[in-house]
C-alpha cells in the first residue's frame, strides 16, 4: 500500500511539531488541529493546514472526538496520528476512525482496549509466560475480597485503578486498616478520572527500576524490539529523565528482557509501535507493569541510539507496509539521555505557566524537541512540559558529560522551570554510577537543593 498523502495530527505542542517534521520529509501533507489557547502556537503555523476545534479546555478541543473527526473529513485527511496523551489510547476514538474510513495510526481498537485494562493485560501476559507482579487475578468487587487477597499475598501492596496512568488511581497500603480506608476512595477516583471503577491489588516493590522495551510490529507477523529505555528517574510517578541503554542491565539480562517483551507482544497480535513496561526488584527479577499502545514521550532516546525515525515507522506500518528492517538489521550505537524540561517550580513541582521572555538553546550540541519558542505563553490548560533535551554520546560517560554541558548553556526566563533540578541530577555521583531507582528524588532530596 502506498503512503498517505495527508495526515491529521490530533495533538499539540512538541509532539505535533515532531510528527510534522517527519511528514514533511516524507512528502506527506499535514493538518493541525488547535484550541483557543494554541491559536498562535508554532505547530499550527508549521502544518500545511490548521483547523480550529474548540475552546481551551481539553474536553472541548483535544478530547473532542467529533470535532477532530470532522476536521479530518473536511480536509480529506486519510489518516490520524494521535501522538501521545489525549485520545492516543482511546479505543472508542479508534472505532470512530474505522467507522469513518480514516486510518488510525496505531493498534486496533480491540488490542488497545485489552492493554488499556491493567487487569486484562496481566492475564494476557501471564498466558504468554511473561512474569507479572504478584497480585489479584481479577478486579476487586468488595473490601472483604480485597482483604482476603491481601492477606494471602502479604503487605505492603499497591491498590491500583485498572484504567489508570500517570500515578493517578494508585494507593500504597500497609495493613488491613489502610486497605479498608483506601478501597472506596480509589474506586471513586478511578471512576472520576477514567470512567472505569475497576481496581486491583499488586505487591509493592519498594525500590524498583522502571525499564521499558520499544517494539514494532507490522500486519504480516513481523515483530522486532528496538532495545530498552531506563525510565527510573521520576517524580509523582511521572518520568523526568530517560536513557538507553540501561546502566542496570548486563547483556544476558537485557536479552532475556527483550525476548520476553517480544513474546508478550506477539501473543496479543499487536501492530504498530508500542512499549512494554517492566519493573525490576533489587534482585534483578523483572515483572510486566503495563503496555503503552502509542508513541512514547521518550521515543527520541531510541531514535538516537538506532538512527531510526519511529514516526516514519508508524506511518509505514499504518499504511500496511512491512517493517523497514528485521531484527538482525537493527543495531544500537552509543548512549542517549533525554531530559524533560517542565514549566514548574523545581522544588514543589507545581506548574508555572506564563510567557517565555527569553529562550536560548545551544542548537548544535543536542537535539531539542520543543513545543514553544521565545515569546510564547505556556498555557495552564495542558501538561507543563516545554520540551525535551536529547543528547547522544559514544558511551554513557560521554553522553552524561555532554548533557551537563548542554544544560549549563540553556537560558530560559519569564517562568520557573525544572532546569536547576535536571542539572543537580546530572551532577549527582550516584546517578553518574547508574545507582538509582524510582525513589531517587525522594531519597536524595535533590529538589531541596535547587533553591
Amino acid at each position: 500500500m502506498s503512503l498517505f498523502k495527508k495526515v491529521l495530527i490530533a495533538n499539540r505542542g512538541e509532539i505535533a511539531r515532531r510528527i510534522i517534521k517527519t511528514c514533511n520529509r516524507m512528502g506527506i501533507q499535514t493538518v493541525a488541529v488547535y484550541s483557543d489557547a494554541d491559536a498562535d502556537a508554532p505547530f499550527v503555523k508549521e502544518a500545511a493546514e490548521a483547523v480550529y476545534i474548540g475552546e481551551s479546555q481539553v474536553k472541548k478541543s483535544y478530547l473532542n472526538m467529533e470535532s477532530i473527526i470532522r476536521a479530518a473529513k473536511e480536509t480529506k485527511a486519510e489518516a490520524i496520528h494521535p501522538g501521545y496523551g489525549f485520545l492516543s489510547e482511546n479505543a472508542d476514538f479508534v472505532k470512530r476512525c474505522e467507522e469513518e474510513g480514516i486510518v488510525f495510526i496505531g493498534p486496533s481498537a480491540q488490542v488497545m482496549k485489552l492493554m488499556g485494562s491493567k487487569v486484562e493485560a496481566r492475564i494476557k501476559m501471564s498466558e504468554a509466560g511473561v512474569p507479572v507482579v504478584p497480585g489479584s487475578e481479577r478486579s476487586l468487587d468488595s473490601v472483604e475480597e480485597a482483604l482476603s487477597i491481601a492477606n494471602q499475598i502479604g503487605y505492603p501492596l499497591m491498590l491500583k485503578a485498572s484504567a489508570g496512568g500517570g500515578g493517578i488511581g494508585m494507593k500504597l497500603v500497609r495493613d488491613d486498616k489502610e486497605l479498608e480506608e483506601a478501597f472506596h476512595s480509589t474506586r471513586q477516583q478511578a471512576t472520576s478520572f477514567f470512567g472505569d471503577g475497576t481496581i486491583f491489588l499488586e505487591k509493592w516493590i519498594s525500590e524498583p527500576r522502571h525499564i521499558e522495551v520499544q517494539i514494532a510490529a507490522d500486519h504480516y507477523g513481523n515483530t522486532v524490539h528496538l532495545f530498552e529505555r531506563e525510565c527510573s528517574i521520576q517524580r509523582r510517578h511521572q518520568k523526568v529523565i530517560e536513557e538507553s541503554p540501561s546502566p542496570f542491565l548486563d547483556e544476558e539480562l537485557r536479552e532475556k528482557l527483550l525476548t520476553t517483551a517480544l513474546r508478550g507482544v506477539k501473543h496479543i497480535g499487536y501492530t504498530n509501535l508500542g512499549t512494554m513496561e517492566f519493573i525490576f526488584d533489587e534482585h534483578k527479577n523483572f515483572y510486566f507493569l503495563e503496555m503503552n499502545t502509542r508513541l512514547q514521550v521518550e521515543h527520541p532516546v531510541t531514535e538516537e541510539i538506532t538512527s531510526l525515525d519511529l514516526v516514519e515507522w508508524q506511518l509505514r506500518i499504518a499504511a500496511k507496509q512491512p517493517l523497514p528492517l528485521q531484527q538482525d538489521q537493527i543495531h544500537r550505537n552509543g548512549h542517549a539521555i533525554e531530559c524533560r524540561l517542565y514549566a514548574e517550580d523545581p522544588v514543589t513541582y507545581f506548574p508555572s505557566p506564563g510567557q517565555i521572555e527569553r529562550l536560548t538553546l545551544p542548537v548544535h550540541q543536542a537535539r531539542f524537541d520543543f513545543g514553544v519558542v521565545e515569546g510564547n505563553h505556556v498555557t495552564p490548560f495542558y501538561d507543563p512540559m516545554i520540551g525535551k533535551i536529547i543528547v547522544h554520546g559514544s558511551n554513557r560517560r560521554d553522553s552524561l558529560e555532554k548533557t551537563k554541558h548542554v544544560l549549563e548553556q540553556i537560558e530560559i526566563q519569564g517562568i520557573k522551570t525544572n532546569l536547576p533540578l535536571l542539572k543537580k541530577i546530572m551532577q549527582n555521583d550516584l546517578f553518574a554510577k547508574g545507582y538509582y531507582t524510582t525513589k531517587f528524588l525522594d531519597h536524595f532530596n535533590l529538589n531541596q537543593q535547587v533553591k
